[in-house]
């Protein structure tokens, strides 16, 4: 197990994956686990993360001190590196010249750390303080043009520092040196596995649920229905799966959902129609959080309502994500100034929507899983290929996906846009290039000309965007003739709409979806 220690970079998460796709286990903390905290988890290794502070300011992050004494090898990572630096005696300050974006890393130390990597390899920055004395004991790694201290180290203490983001795929040396830390300094198995996930998981499942019966939270993306799966081989028929069509589905999937898994895969799922219940629950919302605390309020009290007829359940499952959590989460707020490191970006409907009175316990096997992960396990325990490379689609669906207030009309003419766009992407061959493509609605109208009549019309956007693992993303250069032929479509198919646009934004600024 590999700990990784948050500064509020929204880059660890980054560096958990890029851990875990060595097959070691890893873990996002708060930066205030203590040093007792941190020994009784007995990792191989603590990664210090990023973070927006400098940390000579009044407030910015540290950590117990007491951690350099661990015993245990340390990699501190931009912000990390540079406390790393303040905390054992060197010198932290304010840099003439910034660095931002690609630059080439030149290797003065070839062996530990940047073995295998390659002299004048890109490396991806961004930091506007540098290292301007070492501590004792250390040693320079490497440098580039404008830091250099790029890459430091104390060999004998195993304390390592990067002012560099290894995480990211731009470092193209990155993995390389994230492999030497992991095998060669921590000296970790490859133990991570899909199969010890799978095995370790049903034993999980077993012994927390015992003969309780569980009650799952069934949307048919790729989350829920690989935990329906897992649930299935390790409990049975204690598993009710239960549907609840909230409304805000896509054209004709609740439908074919439910035929999928009781007649295809045997697994009964009882289905909800509250598609005027929810609709009415957000009659007049425009803020999106909003809007995800009630549906996810909704969601819930359905699932108590209806477990009262077809119960008692003593679990609720859901296929919550480590992203949702991480998302979701007020972490890393200072107890002292309120100050809060890592900013919230959404809650989701999953995690930030449950109410304080939720009358189940959890069961949430997915939590510590990002996307690809759960692709993996998936796929190993039999879920097809069609559900496995599913495009996301959020819990509250096309409800977040109408800017404004919802209603029937919006949603009417957001599902028949949708299809197009689904139905045009199979089409042309192009779905596994992304890894979302979708419509959203905006609240706002415009003028057309339609048959020589002027129009007064929803314009719709289509949103595709590439990435691994949802945490950062880019948009797509989706082949022109494609967008042509979804726009056309769209405008001449679909009554309320007169426009079609396309997003160009990446993560960050933006988010994948709009709200």
């Amino acid at each position: 197990m590999i700990v990784i220690l948050d500064f509020g970079s929204q880059y660890s998460e980054l560096i958990a994956r890029r851990i875990r796709e060595t097959q070691v286990y890893s873990e996002v903390l708060s930066y205030r686990t203590t040093p007792e905290q941190i020994r009784q988890l007995s990792p191989k290794g603590i990664i210090l993360s990023g973070g927006p502070s400098s940390v000579y300011d009044e407030r910015a992050p540290h950590c117990d001190p007491e951690i350099w004494n661990l015993g245990i090898p340390i990699l501190g990572v931009c912000y990390g590196m540079q406390l790393m630096v303040q905390q054992l005696g060197g010198s932290v300050e304010r840099a003439e010249c910034g660095e931002y974006g690609k630059a080439a890393l030149f290797i003065d130390d070839p062996t530990d750390l940047l073995t295998n990597v390659e002299d004048g390899t890109t490396m991806w920055m961004s930091h506007g303080d540098s290292v301007t004395a070492m501590p004792e004991g250390f040693e320079l790694l490497a440098h580039t043009e404008n830091t250099p201290c790029a890459a430091i180290a104390h060999h004998e203490r195993k304390l390592y520092g990067v002012q560099f983001h290894p995480e990211v795929v731009h470092s193209l040396g990155g993995q390389a040196l994230i492999r030497n830390f992991v095998y060669h300094i921590c000296e970790c198995q490859p133990t991570w596995t899909t199969a010890a996930f799978v095995e370790e998981t049903i034993r999980e499942i077993r012994a927390k649920v015992g003969d309780k019966r569980v009650l799952l939270a069934l949307s048919g993306g790729v989350d829920s229905s690989t935990l329906a799966f897992l649930l299935h081989r390790a409990i049975g028929d204690q598993l009710t799966c239960m549907f609840i069509d909230q409304g805000f589905m896509r054209k004709y999937e609740p439908e074919r959902l439910v035929k999928l898994f009781q007649e295809q895969f045997h697994i009964p799922v009882e289905y909800i129609n509250a598609r005027e219940r929810f609709l009415e629950r957000i009659k007049g919302v425009t803020d999106p959080e909003e809007k995800r605390k009630r549906i996810g309020h909704e969601f819930i009290r359905v699932f108590e309502e209806e477990s009262k007829r077809l119960g008692p359940f003593d679990y609720l499952a859901q296929g919550t994500l480590y992203p949702d959590v991480i998302e979701s989460a007020d972490t890393n707020v200072d107890p002292q100034t309120g100050e809060r490191v890592a900013v919230k970006i959404k809650s989701h409907h999953n995690v930030g929507g449950l109410p304080k009175d939720l009358r189940f316990k959890l069961v949430e096997p997915l939590r510590k899983l990002f996307k690809d992960e759960v692709r993996k396990v998936g796929r190993s325990i039999g879920l097809p290929e069609e559900i496995v490379n599913r495009h996301p689609f959020p819990g509250p669906g096309l409800a977040i996906r109408i800017l404004g207030e919802v209603t029937a009309e919006k949603l009417d003419i957001l599902r028949d846009a949708d299809l197009i766009v689904r139905q045009e992407v199979n089409r042309s061959g192009t779905y596994s290039m992304f890894w979302q493509a979708f419509a959203v609605l905006l609240p706002i109208r415009s003028v057309g000309v339609m048959g020589d009549q002027r129009t007064y019309a929803y314009p719709i956007v289509l949103r595709f965007v590439s990435s691994e693992d949802g945490m950062t993303a880019d948009w797509s250069r989706a082949p022109y003739d494609l967008l042509e032929t979804i726009s056309n479509r769209i405008v001449n198919e679909v009554r309320g709409v007169n426009r079609v646009v396309y997003d160009i934004t990446s993560k960050p600024p933006g988010t994948i979806e709009w709200e």
